[in-house]
């Protein structure tokens, strides 16, 4: 196929899977040549891409991560050979449960052919499983925080497209770990238990990377969209309370810094008042 076509390409040297010592081609994914024809950004600051009449529809997020096609260990590339003996071993010991799940949720994937969006999203789950076998000194709940909203992203787009299979089911479930994982990426910056250095892009998505500011917004809309699912009335409140702090904080960062970028300050003020109808609702409840 003429490069002009395409949407992606494989690097020429191989890339060798640290646990199996399998060898494979990396895929890449071509930039400029107008592929990519921004849309909007959404509310969890995910970039929408336009379907491209010569391409049809990219998901720049597949190709972000590294997979064994033969052991399906899972890392972003800077990670995926800096692992420790202790790691490989964890890693091995778990290979079986990885293929397992792989099957399980998508049938049988061959990470050797060109990536779609089963394997997109097969990928960050991955990603979230080998992550919890990784050392501090790769910022693994950083890792694991950004691969589940980008997990979840994907799910939700398979469940469109195989509304009959349990994809909705599984964004939910990666939305979930996501409110979890961002809440304890918070701490972790605050404690520095891990190297906030380590994270790299915290996206969440890959067009962008806004950093600490991301993290407080992303934080704070999880909450709205998930941390009230609480059946605590007094926990869902605490929740929000935790949220509308981590929005004061972000506000006040762009009224004294001109490199906040204004959308995301709208985006703050708009789920601020969200947070506050919220509440209103929930103290009516509760009572107090």
């Amino acid at each position: 196929m003429e490069e002009s076509k395409k949407i992606t390409f494989r690097q020429k040297n191989a890339t060798v899977c640290p646990a199996c010592r399998n060898e494979f081609l990396r895929e890449e994914m071509f930039t400029g040549g107008g592929r990519l024809i921004a849309d909007k950004l959404t509310d969890e600051l995910r970039m929408i891409y336009k379907e491209n009449k010569k391409w049809g529809t990219i998901y720049p997020l597949n190709y972000l991560l590294s997979v064994c096609p033969n052991c399906l260990f899972t890392a972003y590339p800077k990670d995926f050979n800096d692992v420790t003996d202790d790691e490989i071993i964890k890693i091995q010991e778990m290979r079986s449960a990885r293929k397992n799940a792989v099957i399980k949720f998508f049938g049988e994937l061959d990470f050797n052919q060109d990536r779609n969006l089963l394997m997109g999203a097969a990928s960050y789950m991955l990603a979230v499983d080998c992550y919890n076998l990784r050392r501090k000194n790769v910022a693994p709940t950083f890792k694991k925080a950004v691969s589940s909203i980008r997990g979840a992203w994907l799910f939700s787009d398979l469940g469109d497209e195989y509304p009959d299979r349990p994809y909705k089911k599984m964004s939910f479930f990666f939305y979930k770990k996501a409110y979890d994982y961002y809440f304890k990426v918070l701490e972790l910056l605050q404690n520095g238990a891990e190297p906030a250095d380590a994270a790299g892009n915290m996206g969440p998505d890959s067009d962008k990377n806004w950093g600490y500011e991301g993290i407080l917004y992303l934080s704070a809309i999880l909450t709205v969209k998930f941390g009230s699912k609480e059946k605590d009335v007094a926990k869902r409140i605490e929740n929000f309370q935790r949220s509308k702090k981590y929005l004061s904080r972000l506000f006040g960062m762009g009224k004294s810094s001109k490199s906040t970028p204004s959308d995301l300050i709208e985006k703050t003020r708009i789920l601020y008042d969200k947070i506050n109808e919220a509440m209103d609702n929930l103290e009516a409840e509760s009572g107090e």
